[in-house]
């Protein structure tokens, strides 16, 4: 009994925390079962209004670390001005502090402004507060391509998919410069960790080739995404196992070619994939290994108008995170698609019946509120009822199919712990609602 009621206390300060979260910072919900949960925007009390105001100004003669303080605090106030809270932000895209300007690149000297990407990436300041649009002419750059976190507003854009290629060949066990291997994570050809980055028209590739089945460290890493806000239309991404990180954040992905055999499109982010191709290369693999780790987390992937063809035998995923989600709607599968369709990373737990999708809706809008007005029975009851919710909901991923075409489509195979989604589940994933959109898309 005293097991018990310490769940129902814990459930219910779970509940509680991830409601006022979103309540806090004006949340919206989108579709039924679907929240989305924010962070409170810096700047909004009295004290940083009066901080602000008691700023010195600087001198003119200002040096180089006053400058780059200078700069940070023109970025905390933008970030801070309505609209850009941590999660919430009002045509983030499209919006910059200072005007656009473009940069060339060329493989030949003198016919650009850089010859390499990342020189033209770090010729920005450490604090970027001006949407930068890098124009890479046609030609393979064979770089290793990083964007700090601060260098936000970068926009790459080559002269055709099929034209510009930005190419290296680490994997997961390459030692690296400290003397260390990499791992996945520091295995990108190019890594983008700040916000508000777009990509068009151009090739991520890592060179690495498909590994033996059973090889171990050869993960290689083509793109690697780990920033809020971004975008990426008719790209390409090539590579084997593990080809694009979809690592955190709210992402985009248009128009764009995905290749790989393992794993190949992994992460904890929450992206919408639309009109994409995907096509796999390994006798045995899985497209996708989402790695949702609570049910709190508001992440997943969604591929809506795809296609998803290849060689061999592929699952549609492989649940890497014990909440992992992931649908396909509107979808077009080869016959390569394992009939199962889902695999569950070997531990069965992760199989039990899903009722939600997203976190439970709050009880009210103030839920702390609401309960001290509850009277005792029914609050004993309303816990409790919250806590057979969080232990049928507990351990379970969402795999969901709606609509989808082709002969690998066929459901009547699929894995009992996976769904076929009916009109009302599937509407918070087939728009951009689903990635919040309609507040930061603009391209």
């Amino acid at each position: 009994m005293r097991l018990l009621l310490i769940c129902c206390v814990v459930a219910v300060a779970l509940l509680a925390a991830s409601c006022g979260g979103v309540e806090a910072s004006g949340g919206r919900r989108h579709g039924p079962g679907h929240t989305h949960t924010r962070r409170l925007r810096p700047g909004k009390g009295k004290d940083a209004g009066a901080a602000t105001t008691a700023a010195k100004p600087y001198p003119v003669n200002a040096t180089r670390v006053e400058a780059i303080e200078r700069q940070f605090t023109r970025w905390v106030r933008f970030m801070a001005a309505p609209g850009h809270g941590a999660y919430s932000y009002n045509r983030g895209l499209s919006r910059a502090l200072l005007p656009t300007r473009t940069l060339v690149v060329d493989r030949a000297p003198g016919a650009g402004d850089f010859t390499s990407i990342q020189a033209a990436v770090d010729s920005l300041p450490l604090i970027n507060l001006a949407r930068v649009v890098i124009k890479v002419n046609a030609g393979t750059y064979t770089e290793k391509v990083n964007i700090s976190p601060m260098r936000a507003f970068v926009t790459v854009e080559g002269a055709g998919a099929d034209k510009t290629v930005v190419q290296w060949g680490d994997t997961a066990d390459t030692v690296g410069s400290w003397g260390r291997v990499m791992g996945t994570f520091g295995s990108a050809t190019f890594a983008v960790n700040s916000m508000f980055f777009v990509a068009k028209n151009i090739t991520f590739k890592n060179t690495a080739p498909v590994p033996k089945p059973g090889a171990l460290g050869k993960q290689g890493v083509a793109m690697r995404i780990s920033a809020d806000n971004a975008a990426f239309v008719g790209c390409n991404f090539l590579g084997a196992q593990d080809t694009l990180y979809d690592h955190l954040g709210r992402h985009y992905y248009r128009d764009c070619y995905i290749e790989g055999s393992v794993d190949f499109i992994f992460g904890n982010a929450l992206s919408l994939y639309e009109g994409c191709h995907v096509h796999a290369i390994a006798r045995t693999g899985a497209l996708t290994a989402q790695s949702r780790q609570s049910l709190l987390e508001d992440t997943g992937f969604s591929f809506v108008n795809c296609r998803v063809t290849g060689s061999g035998a592929l699952y549609l995923g492989r649940a890497w995170g014990t909440f992992s989600r992931v649908v396909f709607a509107y979808t077009y599968m080869d016959n390569i698609i394992i009939p199962r369709g889902w695999y569950n990373w070997g531990d069965p737990t992760r199989e039990m019946s899903v009722l939600l999708s997203s976190p439970p809706p709050c009880p009210s809008s103030s839920p702390i509120r609401s309960l001290r007005r509850v009277p005792a029975a029914e609050f004993v009851l309303m816990m409790a009822g919250w806590l057979a919710l969080l232990l049928v909901v507990c351990r379970t991923v969402f795999y969901g199919q709606y609509k989808c075409t082709g002969p690998g489509a066929n459901y009547a195979g699929r894995v009992q712990w996976s769904r076929e989604l009916t009109d009302e589940e599937a509407k918070p994933f087939i728009s951009l609602d689903f990635i919040d959109g309609f507040e930061w898309l603009r391209l």
